[in-house]
């Protein structure tokens, strides 16, 4: 079916149930950035693949909201799909909750599916509709009704984490969230990264994170988790009983939680808790909570941080291979984009514990760069020929961590306008990589500390300075994080040690090109006074940065200095995986400003 005879399906669906406006969102009933092809239902009716979005169909309008990092790709993919697109963040833009209060007459029926959407995410709509009386139906699934070729739910297997890397077992684990339950009897936990880390498992079911579908509740002295059950073999069931972790259907959970009595309580959180499940429960015996295993998580331990600075090294390694190969390669043709993705998989598909990569290569060739998640496909991507800059942004899954790392290279002599943009985002890169800053600080303060070098030139970007970073799991993970957006959760968080962070400023230039640099940073403590704790940050990421494109005389001495002090630690650190060629190729790279 094409986008218009998808939409004339879903119409007719909502015109026989007498809805005026269907809102479909980007998430699964685990509210996960990231889906299984089971959940891409508004890809499917959209054509816009994009990892954020929501779309609200009318009888007479059907719309996508999307933020700046997936404009240029939102136009492309959305052109003459009669589908408009509201770019979100742009003056007079309003949120798509905003467009259908001012747009739908009042007594209206809204419909969703609510399963899709947090209890959050609900409430603050009715409270948005109540003064137009504009009903919201959370029952009932209509694209269900019209996607006849659906895929299903995955079914692959899970597998156990090794303590050797995790560096705490589930009990001590499931211990630490029984301590922060306080009184009550249950816990109910959505998220599947959650999931996966509290329990030491890990599965394929969603590309790039290593993830399964699965629900969980801890008990007091039993935690259950609800799981197809064909997706736990061999022996590994047994363990997880030894361990006080019992099995039960994927499906049963709703039935699991009306069962609770009513004087028992269960404590949730509304972010991450799907209203179906939500409405399962006595509402007297709801406790409203945090959620507690992403703060747990989000605090690695010194088995994890160990083995992730082992990690990034060898992910080191990978990153020489392909951008030596594409030197080399170059010189003799041109080079497509997706044959670089492919390359990088490969290269780093060779390496001590890789399982995947974390996330769809980016690799943006000039005006490709500008395009902020572009995904390079052959037939349809650019070649890359030795003239301009490329912009490449990947990461790796391994059992022993989870890397990100952005780099720009110059593939002829750059012009100055390049070097000038190049140099600004680097200085946004060292002005957060060197900052000292007391306890209590938020994502909001330190965004700006990357954010101002570009400012000082009248320029900006649309994207956040810094996401949290999984180990061995989602590339993307909360709570923490770098934003500009005061009301952001993520932002508004204090980093705390332990934390690991991407720090990736840029500049895009829409037709010219994209300049974005990013590490990965890990919050460590500084120092203690009579003014309190300091922290500071180390970078993780190892991988030289193209002097080519500095403008030195755009760089403080301190600037200047601590870059010539990072290329000898990627040089010291990643030289060992390498042979002698390739040794003597970061040797040249890794100079001295």
């Amino acid at each position: 079916m094409t986008t218009r005879e998808k939409l004339q399906n879903l119409r007719l669906a909502m015109q026989a149930q007498g809805i005026a406006a269907y809102i479909l969102p980007s998430a699964d009933p685990h509210q996960g950035e990231y889906v299984a092809d089971h959940w891409k239902s508004r890809p499917w009716l959209s054509g816009f693949t994009g990892s954020a979005g929501t779309m609200v169909i009318t009888a007479d309008h059907a719309g996508l909201w999307t933020d700046s990092r997936y404009f240029l790709q939102a136009e492309t993919q959305l052109a003459n799909s009669d589908i408009t697109l509201h770019k979100l963040g742009i003056p007079h833009t309003p949120e798509h909750t905003d467009w259908m209060k001012e747009n739908l007459a009042a007594g209206s029926k809204v419909e969703l599916d609510g399963r899709l959407f947090s209890v959050g995410q609900i409430r603050r709509m009715a409270k948005q509709f109540h003064p137009k009386k504009i009903e919201i139906d959370a029952s009932v699934d209509l694209i269900e009704k019209i996607w006849t070729e659906r895929p299903p739910l995955p079914q692959g297997p899970v597998f156990e984490h090794d303590v050797k890397f995790a560096g705490a077992t589930r009990q001590e684990k499931l211990a630490k969230v029984r301590e922060r339950m306080g009184q009550a009897d249950y816990y109910l936990v959505s998220t599947l990264d959650d999931i996966a880390w509290l329990f030491n498992l890990r599965g394929r079911d969603v590309d790039c994170n290593p993830v399964f579908y699965a629900f969980a509740v801890v008990g007091k002295e039993v935690a259950w988790i609800f799981i197809e059950p064909t997706k736990v073999l061999g022996p590994l069931k047994d363990v997880l009983n030894q361990d006080g972790v019992l099995l039960k259907p994927y499906g049963a959970l709703e039935d699991f939680l009306k069962k609770i009595s009513v004087a028992q309580t269960v404590l949730l959180d509304l972010g991450t808790t799907n209203n179906q499940n939500f409405n399962a429960i006595t509402p007297s015996s709801v406790i409203e909570g945090d959620n507690i295993v992403a703060e747990l998580k989000a605090i690695k331990n010194a088995t994890e941080i160990g083995h992730l600075k082992k990690t990034m090294a060898r992910d080191g390694a990978a990153l020489v291979r392909i951008f030596r190969w594409l030197e080399q390669t170059l010189s003799e043709r041109p080079v497509p984009e997706a044959e670089v993705a492919e390359r990088l998989t490969a290269f780093r598909g060779a390496l001590e514990n890789y399982f995947g990569d974390s996330f769809d290569a980016i690799v943006g060739y000039n005006s490709n760069g500008a395009i902020i998640h572009y995904h390079p496909v052959y037939g349809t991507c650019a070649n890359i020929e030795q003239q301009g800059i490329l912009l490449l942004d990947s990461g790796g899954q391994y059992t022993d961590g989870t890397t990100d790392i952005t780099r720009t290279v110059a593939l002829s002599t750059p012009t100055a306008a390049q070097k000038t943009d190049f140099t600004l985002v680097l200085k946004g890169v060292l002005g957060l990589s060197m900052a000292r800053f007391p306890s209590g600080t938020n994502g909001v303060q330190l965004d700006t500390l990357a954010r101002s070098p570009i400012w000082q030139h009248h320029l900006n970007f649309g994207h956040g300075v810094g996401h949290g970073v999984g180990f061995f799991l989602n590339v993307h993970e909360g709570p923490h994080g770098f934003s500009p957006v005061a009301t952001s959760p993520r932002a508004a968080k204090a980093v705390e040690p332990g934390t690991v962070t991407s720090n990736e400023p840029g500049i895009y230039k829409a037709g010219q090109y994209g300049i974005r640099t990013e590490n990965l940073l890990l919050c460590v403590e500084d120092l203690e006074n009579e003014f309190g704790k300091f922290y500071r940050f180390e970078t993780l990421t190892l991988f030289p940065i193209d002097l080519s494109l500095v403008e030195k005389t755009m760089l403080t001495e301190q600037e200047r200095l601590w870059l010539n002090a990072y290329h000898e630690e990627c040089f010291e650190k990643i030289s060992p995986y390498l042979n002698e060629e390739e040794g003597a190729w970061l040797r040249e790279k890794c100079g001295k400003l």
